[in-house]
């Protein structure tokens, strides 16, 4: 595919067609059960961020979006099992 012609497709996606590429890239299959091709993955990938960054997609509904957290807060770590919380260190010895 040419750049301007993707770049034209890019230009005409509509809202339908963008949740239709970002789903088939989650879950790497069309609607219709097909599996997307590495070359298809990367493709409808680089489609649904030009998307979104040319759509102004908010930051925390893009494809890739990972919250931030912080240290003390609720997902901190902090309600581990105690009994638990020794295994990382203590797989390193042997």
């Amino acid at each position: 595919m040419s750049d301007m012609t993707f770049e034209r497709m890019i230009q005409q996606m509509t809202p339908a067609i963008y949740q239709s590429l970002k789903q088939a890239v989650e879950l790497r299959k069309w609607p219709d059960g097909r599996l997307l091709s590495p070359e298809q993955t990367e493709l409808c990938l680089e489609a649904v961020i030009r998307y979104e960054h040319e759509n102004n997609v908010p930051e925390e509904q893009r494809v890739g979006f990972l919250q931030k957290r912080t240290c003390g807060g609720a997902n901190s770590g902090t309600d581990v099992d105690p009994a638990l919380a020794g295994l990382a260190k203590d797989a390193g010895r042997g």
